[in-house]
């Protein structure tokens, strides 16, 4: 189902910076009336709060702390729309030495603070009236990569648990929307090595805007991301999206 972020309360992990400072801000000038920036440390985001003063509220969220997941969800009761972009990246591949390390890290980030994000908000954003939870995935989540081999698998497990959050959030009115980008200019990508082929955060951002008001499920917001977007668009008609009994 669509939905309208105009007049909406957003909050948005990973607001101080890259694609979630590009978020936070496209939304703000879209008509939200008011985003959470849910950081690390609230006082990364002093600048948003200078340039759009009261519709910015810093607040404490670090994904691998439960309990600030937990007070955040407390402290943000007027929320409708959850978009979750903070994430970490390693580059390993499968037979690094540090692989097994790695790959803990990404999951207790990239997985278990997604869902805990997920089971915190659920009843606020239900209790609003419903909305819409954003997750930001990655192509990765469909193509795997050797040098990114334990980031690739934590991104799979986030898309594998979005495609079921899909089915069971329409139950409380509230609309899962999966975001694929591939290389995007943040430091994120540059610490991968990307820098030279990647394209700016506004194209995420404004991608995510319109597929929320088009109801869409996933969004593939640059050229990488199209490219394997168009390749995945029939499995993902055809079985993703598709409505499969289990019995």
């Amino acid at each position: 189902m669509p939905f309208d972020i105009e007049g909406s309360v957003a909050l948005v992990t990973g607001a101080n910076r890259g694609i979630g400072r590009v978020i936070t801000e496209t939304l703000l000038e879209n008509g939200v009336k008011k985003v959470y920036a849910a950081v690390r440390n609230p006082e990364t985001v002093a600048s948003l709060v200078d340039e759009y003063g009261d519709r910015v509220v810093p607040l404490e969220l670090d994904l691998v702390q439960p309990d600030t997941i937990a007070a955040a969800a407390e402290n943000a009761a007027d929320v409708n729309l959850v978009i979750n972009n903070a994430g970490v990246l390693r580059t390993s591949t499968a037979l690094s030495e540090t692989a097994i390390d790695d790959l803990k890290f990404e999951l207790d980030a990239n997985v278990f603070g997604f869902l805990n994000v997920v089971q915190a908000f659920v009843p606020v954003v239900k209790a609003n009236g419903g909305g819409a939870i954003v997750q930001l995935n990655s192509v990765v989540s469909m193509k795997a990569f050797p040098q990114f081999a334990t980031y690739c698998a934590s991104k799979a497990a986030s898309y594998s648990l979005v495609q079921s959050l899909r089915s069971s959030l329409k139950e409380h009115g509230i609309e899962m929307l999966s975001v694929h980008p591939g290389p995007i200019a943040t430091d994120m990508g540059d610490d991968a090595g990307l820098t030279e082929i990647a394209e700016p955060p506004s194209l995420v951002a404004e991608a995510i805007v319109e597929s929320l008001k088009a109801g869409d499920f996933h969004v593939f917001p640059d050229t990488m991301a199209k490219t394997i977007g168009s390749a995945y668009a029939d499995f993902s008609r055809m079985v993703v999206e598709a409505e499969f009994s289990e019995e």
